[in-house]
């Protein structure tokens, strides 16, 4: 007769540690709980080890590439900017390394915290087996159990593709030299920062976009820019174009088949990135064994607390479909963390969304764009100006892109901005700074700003209100 297994006791449990894992399991530990923090693969999740560090690590990289290469547009004699690919490689694995390291560090030195590493399935409503990477097998339980296993890079069902050798966004890290003509298949965010990354590094990049624009979710005069401003470094960008099968007539080519604008045409090339979305990592986890709820693509919906369908198990970040971006599984932890240890009962709604776009220059993003404005029906205006008129960026020769802000007509409040230009994220912040306080764009219009900075340009972008 097989005998049930022993079930050890947890206050909480959290699944996955990403960048809300991670601090929600050590803040609980140190309030007094006991917490199992379970981690199949790398300590610190997608962002530290496939995500942000690396990609920002690897654009740093490209970046200084095209400045070497732009040298003589500011008087300087410069070598080549030859790249050597592996040191930037080297320079990008020991980066994650340093982080990962760090984190883990973190989480095994807080009192009350075991780090669990292995792969983790419902097999009851809260309880779990863990199929350990040492070999063997763990059952814990809890009361309170945290998801924040995140979301891995999709593949679609294009004909041909499982021939192709497909690249996603964490391989395209680990390609052994620099592609010779890369092709990318999805106009988002991350298709877009490797697009230009790699052509700086010196590759041929071509992206097929299935819809009408770069950035579908950005509004057209935004999108419009960034894709003149991909197309001015050498990348060429395929619009209405969806690839309907791939061939790979032998091992040096890839070609896909595109249809799009009535007609038919074939793109060759050495490499293929597929940056078309992500999918949750649930399969594995099992969630209906707990009772959990998950939509038909696998994610787990949650109410405005980040509950699931069964009370007391939560899921945060990717895994709930919400806006997959660190910073707001980071603040999805600050949300159970008032609600588990201060009795309060936060939620996420109404949250001000701030994005990056790590081009460059970069597409710092936060509130509703103007599209959004007229389709809740609000009587507003627009401020743009382009980053020509900016001093700062004239004096250092980045004057690409452009800023733009909408406005309420009626309270003067910011109700969303885009800023297209050199450091355009900080920019952006300053912006949300400034929503979050509730402040109407004439602070910000009449404000006396430090010359020569890029922050003053707020003072011409809401001047344009009145011309």
């Amino acid at each position: 007769m097989e005998m049930s297994p022993q079930f050890k006791q947890f206050d909480a449990i959290v699944v996955g540690s990403g960048q809300g894992g991670n601090p929600l399991a050590m803040a609980l530990a140190s309030a007094g709980w006991q917490v199992a923090m379970v981690e199949r693969e790398h300590v610190g999740g997608s962002c530290i080890n496939k995500g942000c560090t690396p990609t920002k690590t690897m654009i740093a990289s490209a970046r200084i590439a095209y400045l070497v290469n732009r040298a003589k547009d500011y008087g300087v004699n410069s070598s080549s900017g030859s790249v050597d690919f592996s040191k930037v490689l080297k320079r990008k694995n020991d980066m994650v390394q340093s982080f990962r390291s760090g984190s883990r560090k973190k989480l095994t030195s807080t009192a009350g915290l075991s780090l669990i590493e292995g792969n983790a399935r419902f097999v009851g409503e809260k309880q779990l087996e863990v199929e350990m990477l040492s070999g063997g097998k763990e059952y814990i339980r809890a009361d309170k159990i945290i998801i924040d296993t995140g979301a891995s890079p999709s593949m679609p069902p294009i004909p041909g593709i499982d021939k192709a050798g497909a690249l996603d966004s964490t391989s395209i890290m680990e390609v052994e030299g620099i592609p010779e003509h890369l092709l990318i298949i999805g106009g988002g965010y991350v298709g877009l920062e490797f697009s230009q990354m790699f052509r700086r590094f010196g590759s041929r990049v071509t992206i097929v976009q299935r819809g009408s624009q770069l950035l579908t979710s950005e509004d057209q005069d935004i999108a419009e820019e960034v894709t003149s401003i991909l197309r001015q470094e050498g990348v060429e960008v395929l619009l209405n174009a969806d690839t309907a099968g791939i061939d790979v007539p032998d091992r040096k080519k890839i070609v896909l088949k595109i249809k799009g604008d009535g007609e038919e045409k074939v793109v060759q090339g050495s490499h293929l990135l597929v940056a078309v979305g992500r999918v949750p990592n649930t399969t594995i986890l099992d969630p209906e064994a707990a009772g959990i709820s998950v939509d038909e693509r696998g994610f787990i919906p949650v109410n405005d607390q980040l509950e699931t369908s069964v009370p007391g198990i939560f899921a945060i970040g990717d895994v709930n479909g919400g806006p997959a971006f660190t910073h707001v599984s980071y603040d999805d932890h600050k949300v159970l963390l008032k609600n588990l240890l201060e009795g309060g009962n936060a939620g996420v709604s109404g949250r001000l969304l701030p994005y990056v776009v790590f081009t460059d220059p970069q597409l710092g993003r936060v509130g509703i764009t103007e599209k959004q404005a007229q389709e809740r029906g609000y009587d507003y205006r627009v401020a743009k100006i382009p980053m020509s008129w900016v001093a700062r960026a004239i004096e250092t020769d980045e004057t690409r892109g452009l800023m733009k802000a909408v406005v309420d007509h009626k309270t003067g409040q910011i109700l969303g901005a885009a800023v297209l230009g050199i450091e355009g994220g900080e920019l952006m912040a300053a912006l949300q700074v400034a929503m979050l306080g509730g402040l109407p764009y004439t602070v910000l219009r009449d404000g006396m700003f430090a010359h020569p900075t890029l922050a003053e340009s707020f003072n011409t972008l809401f001047g344009s209100l009145e011309s």
